[in-house]
């Protein structure tokens, strides 16, 4: 797929066309940029629609596992794989 320049995206962005565009073009448009072109909310309402789950906002940070799962060479991942994508350090539970 052909890259959007950074000009290309902020047009895209600030003309509003994304408002018309399905959930599904605009998961599958986003998966395979390099840049955001819609508003960032939209684009993990998109992913999460498509995936058939709740996808946790640091599993962006790892798209490659996203495109895997999206194009069904990768299974859902567990809650325990989804948590252990967080470094330790960083991790935080708290129970109530």
């Amino acid at each position: 797929m052909e890259q959007l320049t950074r000009e290309q995206a902020v047009g895209i962005y600030k003309s509003g066309e994304w408002k018309e565009w399905s959930l599904e073009y605009i998961a599958k448009l986003q998966l395979y940029q390099d840049r955001l072109c819609v508003p960032f909310g939209k684009f993990h309402e998109a992913i999460t629609q498509e995936l058939g789950r709740e996808v946790w906002t640091h599993e962006l940070a790892d798209i490659e596992r996203l495109r895997a799962e999206y194009e069904g060479k990768r299974k859902k991942p567990t809650l325990v794989e989804i948590m252990e994508q967080i470094p330790e350090v960083k991790r935080l539970f708290v129970i109530t």
